[in-house]
């Protein structure tokens, strides 16, 4: 099992959450707007929290804290099968009272970095296309948009349309 990732941005600290996070964590997948695949059940979390801040099955889980508080979570996929070698998908949720003070920009961002620090060359991630928060985040932290995903997401009885964003190894070089 890969050591565990814990890094250190200038307002965050992102990290393994701690065995007595874990009732905060799951009532706020549970609370999630933005979850494929429906509810997570109890089990499914307490096993994302157990292997968090580790590279787990294609999956990193890591603690967004702020002043010692979890004010959210991000978390990178990279499924064996289901993207190309070298390529991650990240994903990240905040609790309300923080949205808008840039944690958002600054969580993915020193994410993204660390990732292709450690050897994949592309960093990506979608939301819909009304998200005008995390799309300013991910511009933000240097992804650049790819272009749109029609009819991409379940949104009810409808299909969402949702905007590729990614930040690459090349970006970063220059």
């Amino acid at each position: 099992m890969s050591e565990a990732v814990e890094l250190q941005g200038e307002r965050i600290l992102l990290r393994s959450y701690r065995p007595d996070e874990f009732e905060a964590a799951y009532e706020q997948a549970r609370r999630s707007t933005t979850r494929v695949g429906g509810a997570i059940s109890p089990e499914r979390m307490r096993l994302r929290v157990a292997r968090s801040g580790r590279f787990v099955e294609g999956r990193l889980d890591l603690a967004v804290v702020r002043d010692g508080r979890v004010v959210g979570s991000i978390e990178a996929r990279a499924p064996e099968g289901a993207l190309p070698p070298g390529v991650c998908e990240i994903g990240i949720e905040l609790v309300p009272e923080v949205h808008g003070g840039g944690l958002g920009t600054e969580a993915v961002a020193l994410l993204a970095r660390h990732l292709l620090s450690t050897g994949f060359g592309r960093v990506q991630a979608s939301t819909d296309v009304g998200n005008a928060a995390m799309r300013g985040a991910l511009e933000n932290a240097g992804f650049r948009l790819e272009g749109t995903l029609q009819a991409f997401m379940p949104d009810g009885d409808e299909r969402a349309d949702y905007v590729l964003y990614a930040l690459t190894a090349r970006d970063l070089a220059g």
